[in-house]
């Protein structure tokens, strides 16, 4: 009788817990994220209509549609976070904390279509007290917003070398294409780090300090770091980073 008991719990919790990872993807602000992308891949195709002959910008959208379904990128990204996040509950209680909230709503502004296109040629300086400029160091160095940057730029650029391949078959292999964008990864780190940290300024500037303070405590925490490459990994799963659009499998249904 206790066997089966403990086996019956077992059944039961399983659902909870893979719960929890959805809960954590809501909460933070996965999907928004993923529609704020979207939103700006659609606005680039309609930038590159009129400057592309008919056939390339043709390859480019049908490219971009397949590597970019919503449906899509939200299972490899659900996934990835499955497969390298032993334990969500931590950073689900922060996301769906007051803190939490207020860090993901900064977050989703920062992306917004209409935010974007008025800080297109680059951001104010901001300007903050020596205490804060150290907070956000801090978080600077916590946070792997650097190399998520740097993905979601490969990734976009797959788009456009998948369809100059189409167009030029032989010109440049698929797999040696990857290959050759995988290389600009740290060139991209490194241009995104020379700035980071005015960003991070302007993107969090509605956190207080003592809010600021408790943020870079989690990510500077054994939760926080496992949390954050978890979603580094997941947003490289999401966008299929390193693969060539020909190689990803069809859009899943009723998702």
């Amino acid at each position: 009788m206790r066997v089966l008991l403990v086996v019956l719990t077992l059944l039961l919790s399983l659902p909870a817990l893979a719960d929890d990872y959805l809960r954590l993807y809501q909460a933070a602000g996965w999907p928004q994220q993923r529609m704020h992308l979207s939103d700006a891949l659609q606005a680039a195709q309609e930038r590159y209509r009129n400057s592309l002959p008919p056939a390339m910008h043709q390859a480019l959208v049908n490219n971009s549609n397949q590597r970019f379904a919503p449906a899509a990128v939200d299972q490899r990204a659900q996934q990835g976070l499955r497969d390298t996040l032993g334990e969500p509950v931590s950073a689900l209680q922060l996301f769906q904390s007051p803190l939490g909230r207020k860090i993901v709503d900064a977050e989703l502004l920062a992306t917004r279509s209409d935010q974007l296109a008025r800080y297109a040629n680059g951001l104010p300086r901001s300007e903050a007290s020596a205490t804060r400029r150290l907070l956000i160091r801090h978080l600077a160095q916590a946070l792997p917003a650097s190399e998520a940057g740097a993905e979601v730029s490969l990734a976009i650029a797959g788009v456009a070398a998948d369809s100059l391949s189409q167009m030029l078959p032989g010109l440049l292999g698929g797999d040696s294409t990857q290959a050759l964008l995988n290389g600009q990864r740290q060139r991209l780190i490194e241009q995104i780090n020379a700035d980071l940290d005015n960003t991070l300024l302007h993107v969090y500037r509605e956190l207080s300090d003592a809010e600021l303070e408790e943020f870079v405590s989690f990510a500077q925490s054994d939760a926080g770091k496992a949390y954050y490459q978890a979603a580094l990994a997941a947003i490289r799963s999401g966008l299929a980073v390193g693969q060539s659009t020909a190689s990803l499998a069809p859009a899943p249904r009723g998702i």
